[in-house]
């Protein structure tokens, strides 16, 4: 039996093109529901790719790739 999932509830990769104004209606841009939107990407990310039994250098190299590439874009405005 397939469930109905309630649209919001509904993660953003499972929402159609029509339904992403309501979508994005139902969401919480509260200065609270930004930092809670923000902490839990930030767990999300730590729980994958930081806090790991077997670690790599996965994780830290994606920070430092993105610093790299907002340092290179502040550098250069004109881009």
């Amino acid at each position: 039996l397939c469930a109905a999932v309630l649209l919001k509830d509904m993660k953003l990769m499972d929402v159609k093109l029509g339904q992403l104004p309501s979508w994005l209606a139902m969401r919480d841009f509260t200065p609270g529901g930004i930092l809670g939107a923000v902490r839990r990407g930030y767990d999300r990310y730590y729980n994958k790719y930081i806090n790991v039994r077997k670690g790599g250098l996965g994780g830290i190299s994606m920070v430092l790739a993105g610093y790299v590439v907002v340092s290179y874009i502040w550098s250069y405005s004109h881009l």
